[in-house]
């Protein structure tokens, strides 16, 4: 409903554009309430729900809320033009179903709303308007206090009902009323009243159940007629819009000297004209002025040598060039590094004690102080390492080939534990290739069964 009100009042506004005669509900201004209809009286008729905009059914105490008819009626005295005093009296019916799970023998509940009668402020938001003579569109948003009178009952899953007061009667309790919509100015006096409201009640009982620690709110949203009381040739106070009667006055105490101010103003207008026609030919120079300079200034690659002077543009970031923008010549020093017969020594020894468990590629313990110092060497000294396993001819050519990889894998794995980079060492698995002693005697195939060690 409200977002057809607001297509409706689209329209309205479309065809109330006045450029050129006076306001047909035209107040002087300053003139008071006297002049202005500040009484008016409304009815609506609408939905009333325990579903509101503040909280998940989910969170309620019935989760299947009902929509039910509800109905009532108002007194305003527009005491500002945007700000009035309203009497509200409403009737209804609430209901719902889907019981939360610790409400133990209830399946849905019927309160029937006797009345409800508030006290509220309404506060009109959009009855000044500097776009047209006449607003048709009021937005407005209201707050008060009343008190409600109603009968909550609830039904068990077998049918049977219960009211839920002491004595079968109804209850009386406070509640605040919160809401927001828009009227419709339809005639002179009559409203189009679309609304919604929150009423927010000091009580869990309203449904007869209590959930949760939160007080029980519900909805209502409706649609009504406003009329508004005394004479039909003054304007409604909260929908008169007092900028056009001021504009009204202006053009009756200015029209003898509408040619004048019309003169003025195209004289200055010709004045801007020329002014932004001479900072044109301003921002034209000094943009030649800039294009011409950037020739000399730009510098594409970043090198320090203006294109205009680069004879090597497009040298990659921070190559150090010569005046003319060519990189220089990089003399890089030969380093040598010699492997010693120290060095020879340590690999040997780290062969010589390297042992694994049989079948396996766990090193054993006693390896491990000869690995150290390798590692140490190979930190100090920055050598790559290449590890090559082997196997003896025993069992199956691809069980010795995944042995002999996993064998050397865990040295390097080790070495590297102890700080030497991954990158320094190259492990490789070779099986039963290979051989450098016969594999027919238990001598032979121990000595097969190896990881050998080149430093480079």
């Amino acid at each position: 409903m409200l977002l057809t009100g607001i297509l409706v009042s689209g329209r309205l506004l479309a065809q109330t554009v006045d450029t050129t005669h006076a306001s047909t509900d035209y107040v002087k201004p300053f003139s008071g309430d006297g002049a202005f209809r500040t009484w008016s009286i409304g009815a609506h008729v609408g939905i009333l729900s325990p579903n509101t905009l503040f909280r998940s059914n989910l969170k309620q105490d019935f989760t299947s809320p009902d929509g039910n008819l509800g109905y009532g009626a108002y007194i305003k005295d527009q005491v500002l033009p945007s700000f009035g005093i309203q009497a509200n009296f409403l009737m209804g019916k609430l209901s719902g179903e889907g019981a939360q799970a610790d409400a133990s023998g209830i399946s849905s509940f019927k309160t029937k709303i006797h009345y409800a009668v508030d006290l509220s402020g309404n506060l009109t938001l959009a009855n000044i308007n500097w776009h047209y003579n006449r607003t048709f569109m009021q937005p407005y948003i209201t707050l008060g206090v009343g008190s409600m009178n109603y009968t909550p009952v609830i039904t068990t899953p077998g049918g049977t009902t219960n009211f839920r007061t002491d004595n079968g009667g109804s209850i009386n309790e406070l509640y605040v009323p919160a809401g927001f919509g828009i009227k419709f100015n339809v005639a002179p006096g009559v409203n189009l009243d679309l609304g919604y409201q929150v009423n927010f009640v000091y009580s869990d009982n309203l449904d007869g159940f209590k959930y949760g620690s939160n007080d029980d709110k519900f909805s209502y949203g409706h649609i009504g007629l406003e009329f508004a009381l005394g004479s039909r040739s003054k304007p409604q106070l909260a929908t008169h819009n007092p900028v056009s009667s001021m504009r009204t006055e202006y053009l009756w105490e200015n029209r003898n000297t509408k040619n004048q101010l019309e003169a003025e103003i195209n004289a200055q207008n010709a004045q801007i004209a020329a002014e932004k026609a001479a900072n044109d030919k301003l921002r034209a120079d000094l943009d030649a002025t800039n294009a011409n300079l950037a020739k000399f200034t730009m510098d594409s690659d970043g090198d320090g040598v203006a294109d205009f002077y680069d004879k090597c543009p497009n040298t990659p970031a921070g190559t150090k060039v010569d005046g003319a923008g060519c990189p220089l010549p990089v003399n890089k020093p030969d380093v040598k590094v010699y492997i010693t017969k120290e060095d020879r020594q340590v690999v040997s020894t780290a062969v010589k004690n390297l042992e694994f468990e049989f079948n396996k590629a766990t090193i054993r313990p006693h390896s491990f102080a000869s690995l150290d110092r390798l590692a140490a060497l190979l930190i100090e000294k920055k050598f790559n390492l290449k590890l090559a396993g082997y196997t003896d001819n025993v069992g199956s050519q691809a069980f010795n080939l995944g042995l002999s990889k996993d064998r050397a894998a865990a040295v390097k794995d080790y070495l590297v534990s102890k700080g030497v980079a991954e990158g320094q060492i190259q492990a490789e698995g070779y099986g039963k290739e290979h051989p450098i002693a016969t594999n027919r005697t238990a001598k032979g195939r121990q000595i097969n069964r190896r990881v050998e060690f080149t430093l480079f």
